[in-house]
Order: structure tokens, then C-alpha cells, then sequence
């Protein structure tokens, strides 16, 4: 059966109607395990559970780790969305393409707008607890107190040059970081449960023991399955993977599979540590730091580098799958064609990355100037919360997108393949499973700035609807552009 991405409109090698041939990326220069390791990398196991396990501890509590398996649960019905779109077209716009191709042109813009604001607004939030993280770490071992904009603008100017050195060199520095971090939450892991083999308890994994019961694991909910945020990495690669039809779904189990698991052992060395007294441990800035202290002494030292590497390896892997979803939007002309350029040798998306790494920077610069008006400089630990739950609700909504279009899309363009349970009922369950984050991130009586997110991520969904639809009157071949380039196609 021939592939839907010429069923309509033109052949990819021969270009849109009306527009140069598109760029390409280099193809095919990565395997599964750079795609899996760069997706893993995103993830940041470090960062992540560094500073969002102690919100989790207290809200879900002793059973924290259950609230976990549930998430995992979760992203792994999202992963099987990813999945089928990408064995059936295979594309660097990731959920841009899979929304447009299913729904048509403004679905596409719209998501596009809402994508690229949502992954931007995320990384602000990473790329400042960047530079926060190195300034806890020389605090707390020389007291110094250099300014993190400092650190932030270095390390992110790192990450820069590596990306615009080339997709091979980058992806393999993001795992090269990404094995640091794991080795360091491993040991400690291992270490703190071993040091306190006498008082192990299974406590962690009764449902009796989260707090409230169902609620408790509800309101646990949206800040575990953030946790995972990252793991639709591999998508965006599809262009430069070999066989992305079936690496691409390959990395993705297998990088949720293998982060399911680690944050279980994390989560339970952490408990275990504080000798099962959530209200203590949430009262830690960054409790696995201090389960390593208490295990470790000096060789405490090793959890900070862990987090250092995790924050670089999340600045590379993330912005360089995410840059990849504007660029395939401007060069498929969902966005300004500016982002759809390519480096004639390295290529690589530069004007699609330094865009999206310096708008981060500047929505950060924005943020920190409302905290200076306020009466106060910016805290990044705060900041690295409210920026990601902003970014959040955007991204949910792009995720919620798509298990909605998988069986329309098997329906209409491969009906024999269609499958029941792949296609419909895994997504259906997934798009179900969305909502519940969604809820808890929109939902009333949020202290300010949460409370006014719900506001801004709706302005940004009509402001995207309608520019989309100005756009498309404007444009009558974009409905054929939309998901032309197919990342294995000659």
C-alpha cells in the first residue's frame, strides 16, 4: 500500500507546490541506541526527580513510587501513539505532522505555534535551573555566590555549539552525560538502600499508603508523568535515524521502559533514606542530595556532578528535538521559511535552534524582570516550577491532540491495517489519562502565577487557531505541504 504522504499532494523529493525542494537533514547517521540515549538524555532523570520528587513525596506520600508506575503507565499509552504515527510516517515535524496530516492545515499550524511556545516555555525552565544548579553546587562547597544568569549563559552557550557542530557529535555528548548521571543515581540508590537494609519496609508499594487514597495519587499525578517529559524525543529524529519506522518506536518503549523502572528504584532509595517520613523529606529542597550526604559523605559530591551532566545532557537532547519540530514547520511553510534553513555542510537546523535557545533566554530575561519589579530578584528552583508548568499544559494539549488523531488517521489512510486495540483503544485511553494532569494543572483556586496559566495557555490555543486559519486563506497549498517531507523518503 503506498504511503499517505503521497496520497496527497506531491511526491517529497519533488518539493511543495509553488516552493523551492525542502532541506534535508543528514539521514540516517543515528541508530536506536543514539536515538534512545539522546531521548533518555531529555528526560533527565537527574534534574528531574532532583527537583520534582519532594512536591511528589508530599502530595502522593509514602507510596510515592506507585504514583511512578502509574505515570509510566500513562507516557507508555502515549509512547504507542508515537509509535504507530511513526512506523506509518515518519517525520521530523513529530505531532505537527501527525495532528496536520489527520485533521488538515490549521490543525497543523495551530499545533505548531502551540508546540513550539509549549517545548520553548519548558526549556526556559531548564535551561535556568542550569545555571541554578551550578550555583547551589559552589555555594554549598565554597560559599561563593556567583549569579546563576552567569552559569546559565555558559552552559547554554555549550550546548549551542555543540548542537551547531553536527546531530552525531551532540547526540553522543547527551549520552555520554546521560551515562554520567545514571551511574551517579545508581550508586547512591544501591548505597542508601543497602545502608538501611535493616529497616526496608514494602510500604512504599501498598496502596494504603498514599496519601488520600485516589486523590492523593490524582494530585501526585501530573507532576510524576512530567517527570517523563522528553521521552517523544526520538520522533523528531526520525530524519537522521536509520529505519525510523521501526527504531523510532523501538526507542521509544525502551526508554520509557528503562526510566519507569530507575525512577521506581530512585523514588524508594529516597523514601527509604528519610526512613519513610514524607513530611521530612518534603521539607528538602533536593532530598535525593540529601540521602546521598547521608550515605555517601564526601563522596556526596558525585549526586551534584550527576545533576550538572543531567541539566547539560537535557539542554542538548531537548532543544535539539524541538528546534527539529519548528524547523520541519518552517520548511513545510507552517512557520516562517527562515526556520526551515539548513547548514549546507553540518546540516543542521541552526536558525530553528539558535531561535528557539535565544527566545528561552529571553522569555527567562522577561520572567526575572517581573520578579525585579516585584520587589525581588528570581529565584531559578521557582522558576524552573512555574515555567514548566506553564510549558506543561501546552504540551499536554499537543499530546491529547494526537491520541485523538491515531485511529481517524489509521481509519482514513491505512484501514487495513487498522487494529482495534493499537488504535483505539490504547490512544482513547491515553487521551483519558491526559486529562487528568490537564485538570490539575487548569484546575481553580491555584495561588498566583498557577492560577492565571489556564488563562494564557487558552489565549495562546485562540491566538494559534486563529493565525492558523489566516494563514491557510492566504496559502491554498499548504493542506498539500503539510507532512510532505517523510524522513526516510529519497
Amino acid at each position: 500500500m503506498p504511503d499517505p504522504a503521497s496520497a496527497v499532494g506531491p511526491p517529497p523529493a519533488s518539493g511543495p507546490p509553488g516552493r523551492a525542494t525542502p532541506q534535508r537533514l543528514r539521514g540516517g547517521v543515528l541508530g536506536m541506541a543514539d536515538i534512545a540515549a539522546a531521548t533518555m538524555a531529555n528526560v533527565g532523570p537527574a534534574m528531574s526527580f532532583f527537583f520534582g520528587f519532594a512536591f511528589l513525596a508530599t502530595t502522593a506520600g509514602v507510596a510515592s513510587p506507585l504514583t511512578i508506575v502509574a505515570a509510566g503507565v500513562a507516557v507508555a499509552l502515549l509512547g504507542n501513539t508515537l509509535a504507530e504515527f511513526s512506523r506509518a510516517h515518519p517525520s521530523a515535524g513529530s505531532f505537527i505532522t501527525f495532528v496536520g496530516r489527520t485533521f488538515g492545515p490549521v490543525s497543523a499550524v495551530t499545533t505548531a505555534l502551540l508546540a513550539g511556545l509549549g517545548y520553548i516555555v519548558a526549556m526556559a525552565s531548564v535551561i535556568a535551573i542550569s545555571g541554578g544548579f551550578v550555583q547551589i553546587t559552589l555555594h554549598h562547597y565554597t560559599g561563593l555566590e556567583i549569579p546563576w544568569i552567569i552559569w546559565t549563559l555558559l552552559l547554554t552557550g555549550l550546548a549551542m555549539l555543540l548542537m551547531l557542530r553536527g546531530i552525531e557529535v551532540s547526540t553522543k555528548w547527551a549520552g555520554y552525560f546521560f551515562a554520567v548521571e545514571m551511574l551517579v543515581l545508581v550508586v547512591v540508590s544501591v548505597a542508601a538502600i543497602a545502608g538501611h537494609h535493616g529497616s526496608l519496609s514494602a510500604a512504599p508499594f501498598l496502596p494504603g499508603h498514599i496519601t488520600h487514597g485516589l486523590d492523593g495519587l490524582a494530585a501526585g499525578f501530573p507532576i510524576a508523568v512530567f517527570l517523563f517529559v522528553g521521552w517523544e524525543n526520538s520522533a523528531a529524529l526520525a530524519e537522521e535515524t536509520e529505519n525510523p519506522r521501526r527504531n523510532v518506536g523501538r526507542a521509544v518503549f525502551s526508554s520509557i521502559a528503562i526510566m519507569t523502572v530507575s525512577y521506581i528504584l530512585f523514588a524508594y532509595a529516597t523514601v527509604t533514606g528519610f526512613g519513610y517520613d514524607v513530611r521530612r523529606l518534603g521539607g528538602s529542597p533536593i532530598p535525593f542530595i540529601d540521602v546521598a550526604q547521608d550515605t555517601l559523605g564526601a563522596l556526596a559530591a558525585l549526586a551534584y556532578v550527576g545533576g550538572l551532566t543531567s541539566t547539560l545532557g537535557v539542554l542538548i537532547a531537548g532543544i535539539n528535538s524541538q528546534a527539529r519540530l519548528i524547523f520541519n514547520a518552517g520548511r513545510e511553510g507552517l512557520l516562517p521559511s527562515f526556520f526551515g534553513y539548513v547548514h549546507p555542510t553540518r546540516r543542521t537546523p541552526d536558525n530553528a535552534i539558535v531561535t528557539f535557545t535565544v527566545t528561552a533566554l529571553l522569555i527567562i530575561g522577561g520572567w526575572g524582570l517581573g520578579h525585579v519589579l516585584g520587589g525581588g530578584p528570581m529565584d531559578p528552583v521557582v522558576f524552573f516550577t512555574e515555567s514548566s508548568s506553564l510549558g506543561a499544559i501546552l504540551i499536554l494539549l499537543v499530546y491529547l491532540a494526537s491520541n485523538i488523531a491515531l485511529p481517524l488517521y489509521y481509519r482514513r489512510y491505512r484501514p487495513q491495517e487498522f487494529r482495534p486495540l493499537r488504535h483505539l483503544v490504547l490512544p482513547a485511553t491515553g487521551a483519558l489519562a491526559i486529562l487528568v494532569p490537564l485538570y490539575y494543572l487548569a484546575k481553580p483556586g491555584q495561588p498566583a502565577p498557577y492560577s492565571w496559566f489556564p488563562y494564557a495557555a487558552l489565549a495562546a490555543l485562540l491566538a494559534a487557531v486563529g493565525y492558523a486559519t489566516l494563514l491557510v486563506r492566504r496559502d491554498p497549498h499548504l493542506a498539500e505541504r503539510v507532512g510532505s517531507v517523510v524522513a526516510d523518503a529519497e
